[in-house]
């Protein structure tokens, strides 16, 4: 039976424990197809990538766990917390995720050994890695995330799932050169790690908060 969107949207979570379960290629070739028709201003369709498996991948985190974070940085991520509102769901998604694992808010040292787990996209076997050309705007950006989103509730439909890596960025530079994109015409968005999901791993399954919908959303004349 075929999983409809909303299914799609409710099941959809950054996974953060891998099972090394291979992704099928044309599995991920009809994903990758269908999310073409991803809505994007003036169909510019800005979004360029590399999914990577196998020796490739592993050769590019061994690259990644070598080398510092790069600076300057690629892009600005952490503005929004500077905002006490935004700071307070930060805070929120951490400690529900860090409290999932059994990790104390005092053990630094347990923090920063899942934190660099990222490097590795949580054991997740194929990473797509995605960047576009440089001077496209806020808008561009936005269109990007939609093709990513469109991606993501894709392959759920398929039983698989996923998570959007921003962290990647500390080591654009050496993503790009890896893969052969030149840092002068183009921008390094994220990282978005590929598979399934481990069903056992308490970091999958904590509870997310949300925002209620009247705090976000007015509607007006209905």
């Amino acid at each position: 039976m075929t999983m409809s969107v909303s299914e799609a949207v409710a099941t959809r979570r950054s996974i953060r424990d891998f099972l090394d379960t291979p992704v099928d290629l044309e599995t991920l070739r009809r994903v990758l197809d269908q999310a073409r028709f991803a809505p994007s201003g003036c169909n510019y369709q800005p979004w360029e990538a590399t999914i990577a498996t196998g020796e490739p991948l592993r050769q590019l985190q061994e690259q990644m766990r070598a080398a510092k974070p790069q600076d300057p940085q690629e892009y600005d991520w952490a503005a929004p917390g500077a905002s006490p509102i935004y700071k307070a769901r930060l805070d929120g998604v951490s400690e529900g995720m860090y409290g999932a694992m059994g990790i104390a808010r005092d053990d630094k040292a347990a923090r920063k050994d899942f934190f660099v787990r990222n490097v590795v996209s949580f054991g997740a076997p194929a990473v797509l890695l995605c960047y576009f050309p440089r001077f496209m705007g806020p808008p561009q950006w936005s269109d990007v995330g939609m093709w990513l989103q469109t991606i993501m509730l894709l392959l759920r439909e398929e039983g698989l799932d996923s998570c959007p890596q921003e962290y990647l960025w500390a080591h654009a530079r050496l993503i790009k050169k890896f893969l052969g994109v030149d840092d002068e015409t183009h921008i390094f968005f994220c990282g978005l790690a590929i598979g399934y999901r481990n069903p056992d791993a308490p970091v999958n399954t904590f509870e997310r908060a949300r925002v209620p919908l009247d705090e976000q959303v007015r509607f007006m004349g209905f």
